[in-house]
Parts: structure tokens; C-alpha cells; sequence
């Protein structure tokens, strides 16, 4: 395992003052001043010094280029101050530099397909042949130069960088194999298979009677395994490859050969290709020991040979290593033929955890940890330290193997989607998500800053403190803020290898074989409910805990008020929480002074598992429950209180605190559903504006504006859409967001969407303290591939000419959240009339209106009734936006649901009955939906159909509706308020 080398320095200072000299005599002062301020913020000031005087002694033109433009200069003290491997590349080839920014191509990541196209241009202008060694490895290393600088100016999250240096070596797989393969045709002729199961297993001659039908050509297959197989490659990863081919025969060529020998030589040559060393590096080391047979066993076999090898042969740990298996060269056919035989025994080998935990720990993980401890100096290793990259790759890959036979969602190679789809469905909690996926993202940002350095597979930490230092200088902001120190990165990084560890042994070793002899889904509640009341309806039975006893000396009346309360579903809750109170001397003081705060303690352990949970884990939020009791004189706005944070880190502990505090007012005071839902979205107003202005500062760090003199301040407007939009934002819910510039300032379109990603990144990366919100862009022009930042002209025409009615009437549920509020309101205005002209006007609408309604109904209506079946809350929203529409020239800058409800009856398009029974629904749809949430911490599209949730949810449901929805079974309601709701819409729609 590699170590870095030292970085540049100087030893004297008289030296960088030298060449700081000799810099501001080559250029203007004006630019001269920009170097020293982009110098000061860069991670490693004097190596960049460094390299911008070699350049000026060596390449003085191509600096005197790119140094008189704002976006070249920042970009070459970027690279100059991150990576010597790509410094060395750009003093070599500063055209490379000046191509990516003429293109402007760092705004989005590239595909497999867009990097076949590039790698093809580039080999034509060479050969027509097999690519060389060299060639691979330049065009490898100018395109590494596009993807750091993406990183560096974090346009692309720790995923995206993964997936887009996957891609760049798929498209060199692919290119590479094709014109070998295209090579040896020429030379042997094409190779020829007639049928494979009259093939041998693996021998070099057909069968006797040259096989059944007609002879087609013949291919190999290219599987990648590891880091490439599951689509998240690191800067500096090894290449793991597998090779099959068709099957048995021979070449059609005048010097005819087996297919075996052809394919043999073919898989050489690949091999050789990608790993020789040139003056521009390598293209990728090639590791085939996981090929069936290991080192041991021949570079490529057939595909029969290979299914009788992994289902006669295959040890366990060879099995495991295909979770991360894909087909990404050749014949893609013939590789989902192999993964269609071969997932069946990958996920169901093993139900017996204890033989997924022995032998993977075995093979990957004891081994490793012997290799660590060896090591000189035996520094921190972000891989395979225990907590590291590998912890978390193992859990996955466990929990995978385990749930995987039932369960094809969480079938994934990708290490960071699989902890989403485990999270999604429960095999992992809220908290154990959010922990691993941000350290996850943390390691493995650390280790791209490691490997784009030198070009060179390192996992350990430089054991220089300016060395670390310069590390934690060049991680994301949204990990360590601004000019983190050593020892910030090294609080941060032990923190996270502390959570890992014990999250792997709750989850890992908790495991046990008799879970898999259950029939029904697995039970992952916090801790376990009983499924309905006791038999005879009496409370559960009275705590007598030694922490209780405990209390009885420290807090008297908590301890009596504990006693008192009668919970049928809580106590187990309460239990852990006696137990976990007793060593906070300051909390038991305060709620033994407050027996409100105590009842409404209680009140939550009964209805909301989820925040149960939440308080066992901070005990501190018990200090919600008496601010909750004891309120300021006045409501301080949420926007006053976060404008001080200067790290995300302070966003994240008050959003979560208020939220709670917010939530849990709505479960003890019984506040009316509307309002908790304007709270939460005045709260996530203030978490974007706060997000806004800490990108901004976080960009203008590394990324000056293009335009000389031009002041950053608020000119980007961020549109809040749909929940939010609306100002009924909850718990779970995603942020709808748009991002618009004026005309005058599309020249920062870079700037600004650099600046927009930042806040998507604050907001909604994983950390260990969770995350703030997601985030939903999809509502902009083009959806996904629009660009994410775009200005009002391009909105102007996109909804005067492409947009579908939809798309339009959304905007009915807009509002400005930050930027220029007095703008953007006339924005948002100027929008409304394009629909009103477009739309309003006409029956097209209506038609359109309800055919995309019925599209939602027939998609999503059974498993998401309450909002998309029939008579859900969709068939309200939908008459809403149409009978807003007709007026949709009276601009409104906010309206919640039954704000649009009156002002539709106002203006007389809605009869009164009608106006009160759709305010009923609306109340009910979204009190069952914020009961939903604040009971399982997520939203959910049905009612629970019996048990201790439907219990929980009734109790809730009745705290925030009208007296006369509550006087029978929810289920009940729920019937006839859907049958009404879809008779109105039916009516209105003339269906």
C-alpha cells in the first residue's frame, strides 16, 4: 500500500517571496493581486507558487492565456494547488486546460456513451487499429482533469465523481476490447460458436458433430467487480475483471485458431494494454485474481464453464464478490445470461449469518487487518482501518445476501444507492442511515483528495501535520467548513469510525439464523410495540426499574408522574428513557420543576415511536418539552435565529431540534394541522436561506465570479415548489427547489450553479447528525437534463412554447424562500399570466388536467391511496388548480390549501357546501398523512389497517380534525369522504 510523498514547500521564505516576485512582474498588477488572493485560499500555497513558476519559465504563453482570464487562472491554481499529477499534466499539455474551458463541459457529468465518443475522436486522429498503451493512458489522465476540477469546485458529490470515473473506464473497456477484437478477426478470422450446450466444459474442440444449427459469431463477455462493478471507482482504483466467452469452436480465418486461444490472446492483450506503464502513467492496473480459480485458474473460459464452476465449485466468498458484478464491455447478452443463472445461488446460499460473517471476514477483512498492522508508522487507513470504507462495504454487502433472496430492491452494487434501498426498506434504521451514509461520504471523499494528488492508490493518512492539514483544507465545505485544521479533520474522521464500528456491531452481530424461519416481514420498529391493546384494555404494568428507584431520591415528582401515567404502548419507551436519565442531573432538575413537560414527555412515548426513539438517542431534546411550556412573550422568526450559523453543522442541530419541538406542539397542544404545517415550512425557509448564504461564501472561497467586478449577493432567486411551495411542508418531506437568475446576470450561470449544488449538498448530504431536508430539482425547464440554474427569459420561453399544462399550473403552488424576494414575486407573477393566457382561457386544460390525474390514479392510486387514488387528496389539488386558473390573473403570493379553497368561493367558482366539505377533506387527507409521519418518521400512502399504529394514528388523527369526522372508525371516514371527493372531481372534470 502506497504512502504520499512529501509536498511541495519551501524552506526559505525569501523563496516564495522570490517567486511571488517574479509572478507579479510577468503579469498585471490587477492579476498579480487575484494570484495572491487565490494563492492564500488554496490548500497548499506554495506548491501551487511552485508550479505557476515552472510554468512561467517553461510554458510562458499558455500561462500568459490562461492567467488574462478569471476562469483559467482560478482553474490552474486549483489544479496546482490539488493534484501534482495533473499540475506535471498541464505543464506538458496546457492545451488540455484551455479546450475544457473554451468547452465549458464541467457543468455536468458525462456518460459511458459520451466517453466512447470522445475516445474514438481521439483515437481516429492516431490509428484506425488497436489502441496503444500511451494513448489510453493520455486520454485516461485528460479527462481525470475535467472530473477533479468538478470535485474541486464541488459540482459533483462523492457519488457522482464515482459513477462518472466508472463511466470513463466502461467507454475505455469497451473501445479497448472492440478494436482488439476487430484486430484478430482481421489476422484469424471471426470466431465461431454453433451451439453451446454441445460445447465441453472448457476444452479447446467443438462437439463431434459440429454442434445444431446454424454457426454465429462468438464474443467474451467483460465483467467488473469491486469498485468498477458497482459503479463507484476511486481516482487511483484497480480494475477487477472477468472474462467469458461464448463458447467452444474455431476462428473462420485462413490461420484458424480455437476460440479459446483467440479469446486468450484477446484478453492478454487487453490487459497488457490497460497496465502498461507510460510517460503518461498508466491507464488502470488490472487485477483478475477473482476470475473462477483465482491467480491459479486461466484468464478467460467459457460461459458453460463458468456456470458449472460457480455452481459446483465456487466457494462462499467468491459468491459474495458478485454482488458488485456488472457487464460493462462486450457481449452484454451473454453477461445478463451468466447473472440471470448466478443470482439465484448468491442470494441464497446462505441464510445462516454466522457463515456470511466467518468467511467474509476471512477473506477480506482479517487479511487486511493483518496487511494494516503491519504497516510503517501504522497510520490512520480510511479503507481498512475497523469503521473504515470496508466496515461499511461488508455490512452492505451482508445485509444484502441476507435480505437479498426476498427482496430484489436492495440488489444493488453500488455501495451509497444500496444504503438508500437497505434504509427504504427498513433493514436499516433512520439513524444507522444517516451515519453510515455520511461517513461513508466523508471516507471516501477523503480518500479521492488522497489518490488525485499523485495518482496512486493510497488509503493511509499522511503522517506530516501540514500534510493532514492540507488534506482537511481540500475536503468538501459541507464536511468541514471553512480552513478546517488538522486536528478539526481528525475529531471529524475519528467520530465517524466510532459510529460505524458501533452501528457494525449492533447490526452485524444482532443477526440470528432463527429470524429467517419467520414467514411474515421483519418487525423494525425502534423497539417492539404489541399489536393491539391488552386483552382487558389495562394500562401496562408499573415500572419497578432500579433507575425508577433512582428517581424516587433525585426527582420525586417525576418519578410519581411516571408512575401515575397509564401507557398501553409507551412503557418500554419510558423504561429506556429512566434508564438513560439518570446520569443528566441538569434535565431531571428541569422536569421535575415542570409536570407539564413530563405529561407531554409521556404523550409522545405513546403516540410517536419515532421520536421516541429520537429522545433515547438525545436525551437533550427533553429541553424542547419546557421551552414547548415556557414560550418567548413572541414567536422570533426562525430566519433571525439561524442567520449566525456559519457552518452547516449548526443548521443541521437546530433544524432537527426545532422540528421536534415543532412536532411535538402538535402532538401535545393539539395545534391545528395547517399551522404545525406552516411552521415546519417557515423553519425549512430559514435552513435555505441559511444554505444560500453559506454556499455563497463557501463558493466565493474557491470559485470567483467571470465577470470582473461583478458583486455576489443575492441574485439568485430559490422557488419553493409544491409542499413547501404551499407552505404544508412535514417531517419526510422532499424540498421542491428552482433556481432563476435575471437576464443581466447569465454570464454567472456557472458561478451561481456551483453555488446552488453547494445548498443542494449542505441540505441534503448525509451526515452523522442526519440530514436537513431533501432536495427535488426536477420541476425546472427539461426536468433532469435542463440546466439547473437557468435564467427568467429561459422560463419565460419554455412556458410560453414546450411546457405541458402541469408544469404551468405548478407554479400556482410557488413562492420566493431566498434571493431577491421583490423580484422574484414579479417573477413569479409574470409566470401565472403565461398560464393564464396559455390555459386559462380554454378547455385544454380541463382535458389535460384530468387525463394526467388519471395517469397518477392508475400508477401510484394503489400503493399511495390517500394521495393518488381515487378520491384522494390528488382529486382535491387538481380542482383546485383548475378553479385557479380561471382566475389565475389575481396573483397571490402564498396560498395553503384552504386559503385556495376560500379564494376560489370567493370568487364564486365554488358553492358553499362544496367550499366546507372540501376544507373537511383537505383537513382530514393531511392530518392522516402528519400522523402517518410523526408516528414512523417518514411519509406513508395508506392507513394502517389494525393494530397499536392504527390505534396511534386514530388518537392523532382526532387531535386535528373537525368534532364531526371523528365519530367513526378512520377506515370508515376515509370511504366516504374518497367517495364524495371523487363524485366532486368527476363532476367538475365532466367524466
Amino acid at each position: 500500500m502506497e504512502t504520499l510523498p512529501q509536498t511541495v514547500s519551501f524552506a526559505e521564505p525569501a523563496r516564495a517571496q522570490q517567486v511571488t516576485a517574479a509572478l507579479t512582474s510577468f503579469f498585471s498588477p490587477e492579476i498579480a493581486r487575484k494570484i495572491r488572493a487565490l494563492v492564500a485560499s488554496s490548500p497548499l500555497p506554495d506548491q501551487a507558487l511552485h508550479f505557476m513558476d515552472r510554468m512561467r519559465e517553461e510554458r510562458p504563453q499558455a500561462l500568459h492565456r490562461l492567467g488574462s482570464s478569471p476562469s483559467g487562472l482560478q482553474a490552474l491554481l486549483a489544479i496546482f494547488g490539488h493534484s501534482r499529477f495533473l499540475s506535471d499534466a498541464i505543464l506538458r499539455s496546457p492545451e488540455w486546460l484551455e479546450e475544457l474551458l473554451h468547452t465549458q463541459s464541467l457543468d455536468t457529468a458525462l456518460t459511458a456513451d459520451q466517453y466512447e465518443w470522445r475516445l474514438e475522436n481521439a483515437l481516429n486522429t492516431e490509428t484506425s487499429g488497436p489502441p496503444s498503451a500511451e494513448m489510453l493512458a493520455r486520454f485516461r489522465r485528460k479527462q481525470l482533469l475535467r472530473i477533479v476540477l468538478r470535485d474541486i469546485y464541488e459540482l459533483a458529490n462523492v457519488a457522482e465523481v464515482a459513477e462518472e470515473l466508472s463511466n470513463l473506464a466502461d467507454a475505455i473497456l469497451r473501445i479497448s476490447y472492440q478494436r482488439i477484437y476487430d484486430d484478430l478477426v482481421r489476422r484469424f478470422g471471426q470466431p465461431m460458436v454453433t451451439d453451446r450446450t454441445a460445447a465441453t466444459a472448457n476444452g479447446d474442440a467443438p462437439a463431434e458433430d459440429g454442434g445444431a444449427g446454424v454457426p454465429k459469431p462468438c464474443h467474451l463477455a467483460i465483467l467488473a467487480l469491486g469498485k468498477l462493478g458497482g459503479r463507484e471507482l476511486n481516482y487511483s482504483s484497480d480494475i477487477d475483471l472477468m472474462f467469458f466467452y461464448g463458447g467452444n469452436g474455431y476462428t473462420s480465418g485462413a490461420r484458424s485458431i480455437s476460440n479459446k486461444e483467440f479469446f486468450q490472446k484477446l484478453s492478454h492483450l487487453l490487459c497488457d494494454t490497460l497496465s502498461t506503464y507510460t510517460s503518461d502513467g498508466m491507464c488502470y492496473r488490472v487485477d483478475m485474481r477473482l476470475r473462477p480459480e483465482g491467480s491459479l485458474g486461466e484468464i478467460c473460459i467459457s460461459l458453460d464453464a463458468a456456470k458449472t464452476y460457480y455452481k459446483n465449485r465456487a466457494r462462499d466468498w467468491e459468491l459474495q464478490m458478485l454482488l458488485k458484478a456488472r457487464t460493462v464491455a462486450g457481449d452484454m447478452a451473454m453477461g445478463a445470461e451468466f447473472f440471470e443463472f448466478v443470482e439465484p445461488l448468491i442470494y441464497s446460499t446462505t441464510l445462516d449469518f454466522k457463515k456470511v460473517e466467518a468467511v467474509s471476514e476471512t477473506r477480506l477483512r482479517i487479511q487486511e487487518k493483518a496487511n494494516l498492522a503491519k504497516r510503517p508508522g501504522n497510520h490512520l487507513d480510511v479503507k481498512l482501518q475497523p469503521g473504515g470504507i470496508r466496515d461499511i462495504e461488508f455490512l452492505v454487502q451482508c445485509l444484502q445476501r441476507l435480505h437479498g433472496g426476498r427482496d430484489r430492491w436492495i440488489r444493488h452494487g453500488g455501495t451509497m444507492m444500496a444504503l438508500f434501498r437497505l434504509h427504504s426498506k427498513e433493514f436499516l434504521s433512520d439513524g444507522e442511515y444517516a451515519v453510515l451514509a455520511g461517513a461513508y461520504q466523508f471516507l471516501r471523499n477523503a480518500e479521492h483528495r488522497l489518490q488525485f494528488d499523485h495518482d496512486r492508490q493510497v488509503h493511509a493518512l499522511p503522517s506530516d501535520v501540514m500534510q493532514v492539514q492540507a488534506l482537511a483544507r481540500k475536503m468538501p465545505h459541507g464536511e468541514l467548513g471553512l480552513n478546517p485544521t488538522s486536528d478539526d479533520f481528525l475529531a471529524v474522521l475519528k467520530r465517524h469510525l466510532e459510529s460505524v464500528l458501533s452501528i457494525h456491531a449492533r447490526v452485524i452481530h444482532s443477526q440470528q439464523s432463527a429470524y429467517f424461519t419467520e414467514e411474515g416481514p421483519r418487525d423494525l420498529s425502534p423497539m417492539p410495540m404489541p399489536e393491539s391493546p391488552r386483552p382487558d384494555d389495562r394500562p401496562a404494568p408499573v415500572m419497578t426499574t432500579n433507575a425508577l428507584r433512582f428517581l424516587d431520591q433525585k426527582a420525586p415528582a417525576v418519578a410519581q408522574q411516571l408512575r401515575r401515567r397509564a401507557l398501553r404502548r409507551g412503557h418500554r419507551y419510558l423504561e429506556a428513557f429512566a434508564e438513560a436519565i439518570v446520569d443528566h442531573a441538569e434535565w431531571l432538575a428541569l422536569l421535575d420543576s415542570e409536570p407539564a413537560a413530563v405529561g407531554d414527555l409521556l404523550t409522545v412515548f405513546e403516540l410517536s415511536p419515532f421520536f421516541s426513539e429520537q429522545i433515547l438517542r438525545r436525551v437533550d431534546f427533553v429541553s424542547q418539552f419546557l421551552a414547548m411550556r415556557n414560550p418567548l412573550g413572541t414567536h422570533v422568526p426562525y430566519a433571525d435565529l439561524t442567520s449566525v450559523f456559519e457552518e452547516p453543522a449548526e443548521l443541521r442541530g437546530f433544524y432537527h431540534r426545532e422540528l421536534f419541538r415543532i412536532l411535538a406542539e402538535s402532538m401535545c397542544l393539539d395545534r391545528p394541522v395547517f399551522e404545525s404545517l406552516r411552521f415546519c415550512s417557515e423553519l425549512a425557509d430559514a435552513a435555505i436561506e441559511t444554505a444560500y448564504r453559506i454556499a455563497l461564501a463557501q463558493t466565493l472561497e474557491k470559485q470567483k465570479p467571470v465577470t470582473a467586478g461583478y458583486e455576489a449577493r443575492d441574485q439568485m432567486m430559490v422557488i419553493a415548489m409544491g409542499r413547501l411551495g404551499m407552505l404544508e411542508f412535514d417531517l419526510g418531506s422532499d424540498a421542491d427547489l428552482l433556481f432563476v437568475l435575471p437576464p443581466k446576470d447569465a454570464a454567472e450561470i456557472p458561478f451561481w450553479r456551483t453555488v446552488a449544488q453547494r445548498m443542494i449538498s449542505l441540505l441534503s448530504s448525509y451526515t452523522a447528525e442526519g440530514i436537513v431536508f431533501a432536495v427535488d430539482t426536477r420541476l425546472r425547464p427539461d426536468g433532469r437534463s435542463g440546466s439547473l440554474v437557468q435564467t427568467e427569459d429561459n422560463y419565460r420561453s419554455y412556458f410560453e412554447s414546450r411546457a405541458e399544462a402541469w408544469e404551468g399550473l405548478a407554479f400556482m403552488k410557488s413562492r420566493t424562500v431566498a434571493g431577491n424576494a421583490k423580484r422574484c414575486e414579479a417573477f413569479l407573477a409574470e409566470v401565472q399570466q403565461v398560464d393564464w393566457r396559455r390555459w386559462g382561457q380554454n378547455g385544454r386544460s380541463r382535458m389535460e388536467l384530468a387525463q394526467m390525474r388519471a395517469r397518477l390514479e392508475q400508477e401510484q392510486g394503489e400503493d399511495n391511496p390517500l394521495k393518488s387514488g381515487r378520491g384522494g387528496f390528488y382529486d382535491i389539488d387538481f380542482a383546485l388548480l383548475y378553479l385557479r386558473l380561471r382566475s389565475a390573473g389575481i396573483f397571490f403570493p402564498v396560498l395553503n390549501t384552504l386559503q385556495r379553497i376560500d379564494v376560489v368561493e370567493k370568487m364564486g367558482h365554488l358553492e358553499r357546501s362544496d367550499a366546507e366539505f372540501l376544507r373537511d377533506a383537505a383537513t382530514f387527507y393531511r392530518a392522516a398523512d402528519h400522523g402517518i409521519r410523526i408516528s414512523t418518521g417518514k411519509s406513508g400512502g395508506k392507513l394502517p389497517a389494525s393494530g397499536a399504529a392504527s390505534d396511534i394514528l386514530m388518537e392523532l388523527v382526532r387531535k386535528w380534525v373537525p368534532d364531526h369526522l371523528q365519530d367513526q372508525p378512520l377506515q370508515l371516514e376515509l370511504a366516504q369522504i374518497q367517495e364524495r371527493t371523487s363524485a366532486y372531481f368527476n363532476q367538475l372534470f365532466r367524466i
